[in-house]
């Protein structure tokens, strides 16, 4: 890996935590961005009566930060609830990598949208408000 990738970012690219397909998910975000061709796909479960995040798992075409921000995104929102993990940005996912080099920010704003959108969706269907928890 060059060296303006941390050490996370390398072990996250090459060992993906949380990779695949949830058959029957809770809700889907997926988000892309047609300048890089990067593609992300969020998988959520969600326990409908704890509102937790049981299962996420992603499918991620693009580039080591992508895939590393996906694979760092889907470990910051298991086992929280879907009030918590809307409130994750992108920041969350760069400190959680170590660093992200500047021309590559846009990777963990991908992950960010690919969290809210897939709890947008959710919340949409069962008619909550992400912001109002409880």
């Amino acid at each position: 890996m060059p060296e303006s990738y941390s050490e996370e970012v390398y072990k996250h690219f090459m060992s993906p935590q949380n990779v695949g397909k949830i058959e029957s998910p809770s809700a889907i975000g997926e988000v892309g961005n047609p300048q890089c061709g990067d593609i992300m796909r969020i998988y959520i479960k969600v326990n409908d009566e704890t509102k937790i995040i049981e299962d996420c798992k992603f499918q991620t075409f693009g580039c080591a930060a992508a895939i590393a921000s996906s694979s760092v995104a889907t470990e910051l929102i298991k086992g929280k609830t879907i009030f918590e993990a809307f409130k994750i940005t992108n920041e969350n996912v760069i400190k959680a990598l170590g660093s992200l080099p500047e021309r590559k920010i846009h990777c963990s704003l991908l992950a960010e949208e690919g969290i809210k959108k897939a709890i947008l969706e959710y919340c949409s269907e069962k008619n909550i408000d992400p912001l109002v928890s409880d």
